[in-house]
C-alpha cells in the first residue's frame, strides 16, 4: 500500500520549538488506535503513531505484526474514520538490538538492520535510532562511539530501505538517555536530568560518525534528541517535570539549530507539566502506557457494572486476565516486586501498565469482546455510570448515551484531551 507522510511536518515542528508540538502515541491496541483516529477525523489535524521494535518488528514482534501489517492495520481504522493518509505520521521507537540484544553483537545488529530496513520500507517517516544497549558479548556500558557507529549502520540500511521501496526517506530521532521503556523498576525518585554539555556532544558525534560514513544528506533529516528531562514513573509513583531543574537543558536548544527535544515517558503528567515540557522545546511528548491503562480501567469498571447487573457468579475480566498474567509471566515478572498481594496490585493496577502486554491474548480478547457485546446498546443504568465513570458526568446531565464501547474509548480519549490541551 503506497503511502507518503506530508513532507512539511518535520521542518514545521522543528519551527515552532517552544510554541507547540505532538503527542507520540506509542501503543498497538486497536482501541487506542481507534480513539485517535476518531480524534484526527474530528479535528483535521496530524496524529503520530509509533511502535517499537519488541511491539512490531520484521519477525513480528509481541503483537505478530511486521511493521507493514502494523501500517495497514493503522490505515484500515482510518478509512473507516475517514482519516486522510496524509494526516498520519508513522514512527518506529527505540529501533536497534533490544530484542535481540542475549545474541552476540553481529547477530543482533544484523537483526536490528533487517528491523530498521522493514520499518523504513513500510514508509514509516520518523525513526528513533537505539543501539544503547549491550549485546551478549559487549561490555556491560558500551562507549558512546560504539552507540553512535551502531546507530549510523542502522541509519544507513534505512537509507537503502526507503529509497528501494519509493518513500521519501525518512527524519531521525537521535538519543536515549530516557526513563527505562514502559516506566520504572519501583524505585522512582529524585531524576537528574541530561547535562546539557552531555546533550550537545551528543548531536555532535552523530553528526561526525554520519558523515564519516557518507550520510551527510541524513544528517540534515535528524529533527529531535532524546534526552531525560527529569520524569519518571514505576508501578506505584510518578515523578513530575519541574522546569526549574531542566532550564540549563532548555537553553541548550540554542546550541542545536533545526532540533527539537523528544520526551519520553510523560505518561501520567498533569497538564501544566506537558505544557511547561512544550515551553522548553520538547516538541514531540511521547505517551503509551497512560493510554491502556485508562483502557484497563474503562474495561474493569464496565466489568463491575456488568457484575452488579448479572450477578457475582460470572467469572470477573479481572479473575480471567489473571490467569492469562500467571500462565505467562514474562511481562511483568522483573517488573513486580514485593509479597503476592503487592505484585497482584501492580500486575492489575501499577503505573507500568504490564497487563498491557496481555489484552492481545485468545483468553483477554474473548473476554473483552463478549463484555463489549452486553453492553452494545445504550442501555446502561445512568446512576452506575455515573458512580463508575464519574468523569463523564456532565455528559450525562447533558443527555449524552453510551454503549460500553464508548465508554472505554472515551476514557482513552480523556487522556488524550490532556496532550492535545498541552500541545496546542
Amino acid at each position: 500500500m503506497p503511502f507518503t507522510p506530508h513532507p512539511e511536518f518535520f521542518r514545521t515542528l522543528v519551527a515552532r520549538r517552544g510554541q507547540g508540538g505532538i503527542a507520540s502515541l506509542c501503543s498497538a491496541h486497536s482501541m487506542v488506535i481507534e480513539a485517535a483516529l476518531a480524534r484526527a477525523a474530528h479535528a483535521g489535524n496530524s496524529v503520530l503513531i509509533e511502535a517499537t521494535c519488541n511491539q512490531v518488528n520484521h519477525r513480528g514482534g509481541y503483537t505478530g505484526a511486521t511493521p507493514a501489517m502494523f501500517r495497514d492495520s493503522v490505515l484500515a481504522v482510518a478509512e473507516k474514520q475517514g482519516v486522510a493518509q496524509a494526516q498520519i505520521i508513522f514512527g518506529g521507537d527505540h529501533l536497534g538490538p533490544l530484542p535481540w540484544r542475549d545474541a552476540p553483537a553481529a547477530t543482533a545488529l544484523r537483526e536490528a538492520e533487517a528491523c530498521v530496513r522493514a520499518f523504513a520500507a513500510a514508509g514509516f517517516a520518523k525513526i528513533h535510532l537505539d543501539a544503547s544497549m549491550a549485546c551478549a558479548d559487549d561490555p556491560p556500558c558500551l562507549p558512546e562511539i560504539v552507540i553512535v557507529e551502531r546507530a549510523a549502520r542502522l541509519a544507513a540500511a534505512a537509507e537503502d530501505a526507503a529509497r528501494e521501496a519509493g518513500h521519501a526517506p525518512p527524519h531521525y530521532v537521535i538519543g536515549t538517555e530516557v526513563p527505562p521503556a514502559g516506566g520504572g523498576h519501583n524505585d522512582a525518585g529524585a531524576i537528574a536530568p541530561t547535562t546539557p554539555d552531555a546533550a550537545v556532544a551528543t548531536r555532535a558525534l552523530h553528526h561526525e560518525i554520519f558523515a564519516r560514513c557518507g550520510l551527510q544528506e541524513a544528517i540534515t533529516r535528524i529533527i529531535a534528541i532524546v534526552v531525560q528531562p527529569g520524569i519518571e514513573y514505576d508501578n506505584f509513583g510518578i515523578v513530575l517535570y519541574q522546569p526549574s531543574q531542566a532550564r540549563a537543558l532548555a537553553d541548550a536548544l540554542l546550541r542545536m539549530p533545526g532540533l527539537v527535544y523528544e520526551a519520553h515517558s510523560t505518561d501520567y503528567q498533569p497538564v501544566s507539566a506537558l505544557r511547561a515540557l512544550v515551553a522548553d522545546g520538547f516538541a514531540i511528548l511521547k505517551v503509551g502506557p497512560a493510554l491502556t491503562f485508562a483502557l484497563r480501567e474503562a474495561l474493569y469498571a464496565l466489568d463491575s457494572v456488568a457484575r452488579i447487573l448479572d450477578g457475582e457468579g460470572a467469572q470477573s475480566l479481572v479473575a480471567i486476565m489473571e490467569k492469562v498474567m500467571q500462565e505467562t509471566p514474562k511481562f511483568w515478572q522483573s517488573h513486580c516486586i514485593g509479597d503476592d498481594l503487592s505484585q497482584k496490585i501492580q500486575r492489575h493496577y501499577g503505573f507500568s501498565d504490564r497487563i498491557r502486554y496481555y489484552w492481545s491474548s485468545d483468553a483477554a480478547e474473548a473476554a473483552v469482546t463478549a463484555l463489549l457485546a452486553r453492553f452494545a446498546t445504550l442501555d446502561l443504568p445512568k446512576p452506575l455510570i455515573h458512580h463508575f465513570f464519574p468523569a463523564l458526568r456532565s455528559r450525562l446531565l447533558a443527555g449524552e448515551r453510551f454503549s460500553g464501547r464508548a465508554l472505554v474509548l472515551a476514557a482513552i480519549d480523556q487522556v488524550l484531551d490532556d496532550y492535545e490541551a498541552a500541545l496546542g
